[in-house]
């Protein structure tokens, strides 16, 4: 008989391409797993992997079994969330995938406000880059994920929340005597200090500043806003700082000063994403509710004081 465990070890291995790797996800040992392909295997008569050394590879029926197997796996979760939800809003596990320059700044405030509002979420994060987080909310690794607005992936239903604006930071040592920050030319003499490859925030800041690549402006990557914050504290450059990171990445004793851009100014647009065959849309609508109330509070109310001349973005 063909089970939902033996679908569960083979998708995984057909995701891996590797026993020991699938055995891991799976929290299974390695033969156990390899028992349960060959048992797969000959139920329904069809080989199913190649067996290389230090590798796998499918077959073209395996292929096949694979996708409908990762589409099975997809509708059995859908439906235990059905049964086991339907009538208490935001209650047992959800499973939140958030990208790195979100999580550090509306997590620590929202976490305990839902958690006094539904006790008895039992909420599972998973900290990574947006790519990664839309590949493991369509295999159903994530129910929900929280990101950049707007995606582009079928089968995604989104949910918008609040507008995070951009701020320009510089260090104190810039002349007040600088010229305006202009979009469609490179800082004179500055570096522009942006989160390495992989991060949305990198793509959304060139698209504002209208980088090209054959500009003279040198580039840094760096793995945290942190990194990023220091580097401008200390005369390395500049950056387009998200509001909500400022209370946090902002001390009152760095050398940064920051300015704000006249209306429309640059933002990102921050929201929700999730499978649309989910049946948990009124669990993803009521956090987003409660994100949408912490992140409007924490990009309005307790920005640090900005330099009163707004850079106004050229036409």
């Amino acid at each position: 008989m063909l089970t939902l465990k033996q679908l569960r070890y083979f998708t995984a291995l057909a995701r891996h391409r590797h026993f020991g790797r699938a055995a891991q996800e799976c929290h299974v040992s390695q033969p156990a797993l390899s028992l349960q392909i060959q048992e797969l295997e000959a139920f329904l008569g069809c080989q199913l992997v190649e067996r290389r050394r230090g590798a796998v590879a499918l077959t073209e029926m395996g292929a096949e079994i694979a996708e409908r197997g990762r589409r099975i796996l997809l509708e059995t979760s859908d439906l235990i969330d059905h049964a086991r939800h339907r009538r208490s809003l935001l209650s047992g596990e959800l499973d939140l995938g958030v990208i790195p320059s979100i999580a550090p700044y509306l997590l620590p405030a929202t976490l305990p406000l839902l958690q006094r509002r539904h006790p008895a979420l039992d909420l599972r994060l998973r900290e990574t880059q947006t790519a990664t987080l839309l590949d493991e909310l369509i295999e159903g690794g994530l129910d929900v994920a929280l990101l950049s607005l707007p995606i582009e992936r079928p089968g995604i239903e989104t949910l918008p929340l609040f507008d995070d604006p951009f701020l320009l930071a510089v260090p104190v040592e810039t002349s007040p005597n600088a010229p305006p920050f202009r979009p469609d030319a490179p800082f004179a003499g500055e570096s522009l200090l942006l989160l390495e490859e992989g991060h949305c925030l990198r793509d959304q800041a060139l698209s504002f500043c209208r980088t090209t690549p054959g500009g003279s402006r040198r580039q840094y990557g760096a793995s945290s806003l942190s990194t990023i914050m220091q580097m401008v504290a200390n005369g390395f450059g500049t950056t387009l700082m998200p509001a909500m990171a400022l209370p946090v990445e902002l001390r009152p004793d760095m050398p940064v000063r920051l300015f704000r851009f006249a209306a429309p100014g640059p933002s990102r647009s921050i929201g929700l994403a999730w499978r649309r065959t989910s049946p948990r849309k009124a669990d993803f609508e009521a956090l987003g509710a409660i994100l949408a109330e912490v992140g409007t509070a924490l990009t309005a109310g307790r920005l640090p004081a900005a330099e009163a001349e707004m850079i106004r973005l050229a036409a």
